[in-house]
């Protein structure tokens, strides 16, 4: 294991320490400030790795996990992992010191907040590192399932397992749909690593395979779900119900970003074609206009920012889908022109994370201030909260696309690079070339307006004091020092944009596009003022139009009252939860009857319609007498002794008759095992029947007597047909099992049972060895539920314990 790896893995490592420091130290110490080193050490650790990217070098580590299927947790860091990298570890750093002073260690059960956040972490930073398709998927799952936990973290709350349990659903059915488009996309490119598959010089005839598109929708699933983008984006309001340092994190910089973080590692592969241009672009677009339209009649500040981040990540999604027309024009100096959209992406990629970020922070800080987010009671606040009121502004103005804030130089960026879709040879339609920038101008407009609303709805206004639950004051300078660093970095990427650009950005920017990268093509000098252009213009008219529609707002408002709440998404979604749970349930009502007869006919007509289907669709059936064993006199005489040890078991009327012919069959088989020298399991089954049979006499005495019983049995046809289908479909399987030798017997390499194993003979070496180790794991499942029972027991006793002093008080 290499450093690289560790980096990766030491998340993992430190959850193991949380419980025991919380319960050692947790009343003395905030269990958050062991944890803050974790994210600080990643931070300082990345950050020595930017000389060397922002010069053009990546590095690799590898480390074996499955090489039989060429599977190895391959790190490759390259300018756009270690920018996400840089974005996990150095939020993550600024939410940990936040949720020190946001979670009080009293009432807050820090050990597991802590677990799930560095689970998170430390799957986010596999997931951005991981060269191998695969392992990026493992580290995928990873962070829906500790996201799960962390939505939930308020699992006493119904809204928040509603959350937690619709985030769940719907990203693990993108994890699941962009699986089966990885495994494609393996197949394609005969190679699971993303490295040689960008590499790859068979980049282009990777679009004629069948599988290409399949391939693209499937893995697009996958990115669209985790990036909240439409129609899946009704999953991210809901989670909000997460405490704020968790929506911070994962909805401003992280686990949101990991399905563009997917899109942009797979453009190289997939952005020449047309088809991923219409569908990330179509997508993010629409979920630009989306997001920003439904976060104006939200009053709820968490919920306003939500649907301000779908918003945001749709317009992210698009400039990747833009930019990814480079590909279609080659190495040409068309090509360059739209490659800036890809700049744009990854530039307001991170000033999102930074305005984001600082805005989660800042609507934290006035729930836990006021006690309520709710817009329609809250106002007048900067008095009370002005330097909160001052990094809102700070954040609003950036995310709105205004000067002297980092947002505006992307919005200009996202302006420019829509404005040149007019451009692009394969718009054939004019009219979508004109609504593109149409559409962006107008999911601009209302984000200008719904950062009004969060700005000044909340600070200016009437003072509504007398309608909060505690009296409003600033927040203490350890939860503000967070969002004041977040803030500051609004302003210091503006001011300084270039120096980012230089060491951060463009490394990115060549990850996304190595081949215009390594024709030196991608060069840009970004600034605030280019003229009185396009861009500027559409600015302006953003600005004059969103201070209209602001200014009357109370006006249109009710236009959103048009459209019928049943048709919702979230309406659809529950709906169609309902659906599917009521035909589960009659289907699961059908086949669990009770009976046993029904379960069996379920398996044998399952095995029937499965095994004799293959065997009669794929000739499977093969039978070669000559490649029988030849069968002497005593074999047959000892089946056919066998079948009348069993009838008689059947059909005897005495339980001492009964007793005795189980105790008969079993010998029977042992003598089978002597004719094939087989002496091990002949003694072994001659011990177990000998028991047995002794047993069954010594209890005999305490054994109920034998009555008469007089039933009439039906005969059935459909029991009756079964069961002679199945006999044949078995019969059918053991010739063609015993005639087909598909590969030469294994036998031979078991004959060096005592050097290889140590044992006289195999099976000695299959008891002892692998029987031994299964024997071990079983004894360890016990030994975990156990341990379950143990703390379930323990839970209880402790729940009582508490209600009966409640009960006293």
């Amino acid at each position: 294991m290499q450093l690289l790896h560790l980096m990766i893995f030491l998340p993992f490592l430190f959850v193991v320490f949380i419980p025991f420091l919380y319960k050692r130290f947790n009343s003395q110490l905030h269990t958050g400030w062991f944890v803050l080193f974790i994210p600080l050490i990643l931070l300082l650790y990345l950050v020595t790795f930017i000389p060397k990217v922002s010069n053009g070098n990546t590095i690799f580590a590898s480390m074996p996990w499955i090489p039989s299927y060429h599977i190895d947790f391959t790190i490759h860091m390259d300018g756009l992992s270690l920018l996400f990298g840089l974005l996990v570890a150095g939020i993550g750093t600024l939410v940990v010191l936040y949720s020190i002073y946001y979670l009080s260690k009293h009432r807050e059960a820090l050990h597991n907040f802590y677990v799930y956040l560095l689970l998170f972490m430390g799957a986010m930073m596999g997931l951005v590192f991981s060269d191998n398709i695969f392992v990026l998927y493992v580290f995928w799952e990873m962070t829906s399932i500790s996201s799960f936990l962390l939505i939930a973290y308020w699992y006493e709350r119904d809204k928040s397992r509603y959350g937690a349990q619709k985030s769940m659903l719907i990203t693990i059915f993108g994890g699941l749909a962009m699986l089966a488009g990885l495994i494609m996309l393996s197949m394609i490119a005969d190679t699971c690593s993303i490295r040689e598959m960008v590499s790859s010089n068979r980049v282009t005839s990777f679009y004629s395979h069948d599988l290409f598109i399949p391939a693209m929708i499937l893995i697009l699933l996958g990115a669209f779900t985790k990036s909240a983008q439409f129609p899946f984006s009704i999953w991210l309001p809901d989670a909000m119900e997460a405490p704020t340092p968790i929506s911070a994190y994962l909805h401003s910089a992280t686990m949101v970003k990991a399905g563009i973080y997917l899109v942009a590692r797979l453009t190289p592969i997939f952005g020449g074609s047309d088809e991923w241009f219409w569908l990330v672009t179509g997508v993010g677009l629409v979920t630009l206009l989306y997001g920003s339209i439904n976060a104006v009649r939200q009053t709820d500040l968490k919920a306003l920012l939500a649907y301000s981040t779908i918003s945001q990540l749709g317009l992210i999604m698009s400039l990747l889908g833009l930019g990814s027309a480079a590909l279609y024009y080659g190495l040409g100096d068309e090509a360059t022109v739209y490659a800036i959209a890809v700049f744009a992406a990854i530039f307001h990629l991170v000033n999102h994370s930074t305005f984001k970020g600082c805005l989660f922070m800042v609507v934290g800080i006035i729930d836990h201030e006021t006690g309520t987010r709710d817009i329609r009671r809250l106002g007048g606040l900067m008095h009370f909260m002005p330097i909160s009121f001052t990094l809102t502004i700070v954040g609003g103005f950036a995310m709105a696309g205004l000067p002297p804030f980092n947002g505006f130089l992307s919005k200009e960026m996202f302006f420019a690079a829509v404005i040149n879709v007019v451009k692009m040879d394969f718009v054939h339609n004019n009219f979508i070339g004109t609504l593109i920038p149409v559409l962006a101008w107008i999911a601009s407009a209302f984000t200008f307006v719904y950062c009004m609303i969060l700005i000044f709805k909340t600070f200016k206004g009437k003072n509504k004091v007398s309608k909060v639950e505690k009296p409003i004051h600033e927040a203490p300078m350890g939860m503000l020092i967070p969002p004041l660093i977040l803030g500051l970095l609004v302003i210091l990427i503006f001011m300084f944009p270039n120096v980012l650009s230089a060491y951060l950005l463009q490394p990115a920017w060549s990850g996304v596009l190595p081949e215009l990268a390594e024709k030196g093509k991608l060069q840009i000098e970004i600034s605030a003022w280019h003229g009185l252009n396009t861009e500027l213009w559409m600015t302006i008219g953003v600005i004059v139009v969103g201070t209209i529609l602001y200014l009357t707002l109370r006006k249109w408002y009710r236009v959103y009252l048009i459209y019928p709440e049943a048709a919702t998404l979230n309406r659809l979604y529950d709906n169609a939860l309902k659906i599917m749970e009521l035909f589960s349930r009659r289907i699961t009502d059908r086949y669990m009857t009770g009976y046993i007869r029904d379960y069996l006919v379920y398996i044998f007509v399952f095995i029937v319609v499965m095994v004799g289907g293959s065997l009669w669709l794929f000739d499977g059936f093969v039978y070669t007498p000559s490649m029988d064993a030849p069968v002497n006199i005593y074999e047959v005489s000892l089946v056919i002794a066998m079948v009348i040890s069993a009838l008689t078991v059947l059909l005897s009327k005495s339980r001492m008759t009964a007793v005795i012919s189980v105790g008969a069959l079993g010998f029977f088989v042992s003598f089978f095992f002597v004719l094939f020298r087989a002496p091990d399991l002949a003694l072994t089954q001659l011990v177990v029947e000998t028991v047995t049979t002794v047993l069954f006499l010594l209890c005999f005495y305490h054994l109920p007597q034998f009555k008469k019983e007089m039933s009439h049995l039906r005969f059935k046809v459909s029991n009756a047909f079964i069961s002679i289908v199945v006999g044949i479909v078995v019969t059918i399987v053991a010739l063609s099992a015993n005639g087909t030798r598909l590969f030469p017997s294994i036998s031979s390499y078991y004959e060096d049972a005592y050097v290889l194993a140590g044992a006289k003979n195999v099976v000695n070496a299959i008891l002892v060895d692998f029987r031994g180790i299964d024997t071990m794991l079983e004894i360890l499942v016990l030994t975990i539920a156990g341990l379950g029972v143990y703390i379930l027991i323990k839970l209880r006793l402790s729940g009582r314990g508490r209600d009966k002093n409640e009960e006293a008080k």
